[in-house]
């Protein structure tokens, strides 16, 4: 009798000793962690997926900017064929890749935008209006997983390094830190777009109309002559 008490004494000390060295923390954090990152690529995935119904709806009232709209499909290309794992979360390198490539679709994306400021025919139509409003929705709900992954990778980051859990941590999972998003450089700076000639060719017309309407023109080599 006495030895199934200390036998039991002895499970319920190891059990509290366990769970005292992160045993179940660093778990928990870890799955936190990672089901911020599903939400994050979820909306990503989003945006993907409205990307071809904008470009062909722009397309359609601005076919001169056949470079933007390119620019576009190729960034969503590069954006959509790298696919980051779980286990990829403790890889900076491979999650850079995949961050740079969001970026580069979201730049993409902005100069879309400016693109469609010259163009009022197609802000009125209601099926871009629509994908407009589910972009932008979008973006907002990219910010939001974006924000709350980067509260899990710091609590998870946190728990593997901080005594106790770290035994836990090193000891029994081996656990890497996670790589939280970083701003990019210059992400609140608006994007520049060259338009080219875009801009100056509605501006050359207007010499040429404002030559014939001086009534005095005409007058002023016969003055010279005399």
């Amino acid at each position: 009798m006495i030895a199934r008490l200390t036998r039991l004494a002895f499970v319920a000390f190891a059990s509290l000793g366990l769970a005292a060295c992160g045993i179940n923390t660093v778990p928990t954090a870890e799955e936190e962690a990672k089901a911020r990152w599903a939400d994050v690529q979820n909306q990503y995935q989003r945006r993907a997926d409205l990307v071809p119904n904008l470009v062909a709806s722009v397309r359609g009232a601005a076919q001169s900017e056949t470079t933007i709209l390119t620019n576009v499909t190729e960034a969503r290309s590069r954006a959509t064929s790298i696919n980051i794992t779980t286990e990829d979360l403790s890889n900076p390198e491979e999650f850079q890749r995949f961050q740079d490539a969001q970026n580069e679709l979201t730049q993409a994306l902005g100069q879309l935008r400016t693109v469609v400021e010259n163009y009022p025919q197609l802000q009125s139509q209601a099926r871009f209006a629509d994908l407009m409003v589910q972009l932008e929705g979008t973006e907002n709900r990219i910010e939001v997983a974006r924000g709350r992954y980067n509260e899990a990778v710091q609590d998870y980051n946190t728990t593997i390094r901080t005594f106790p859990a770290t035994i836990a941590a090193n000891v029994i999972y081996g656990a890497e830190p996670m790589t939280p998003f970083q701003a990019e450089a210059g992400s609140q700076t608006a994007p520049d777009v060259d338009f080219g000639d875009m801009g100056a060719a509605p501006a050359q017309p207007a010499p040429a109309q404002a030559a014939p309407a001086n009534d005095d023109a005409p007058a002023a080599p016969a003055a010279a002559a005399n």
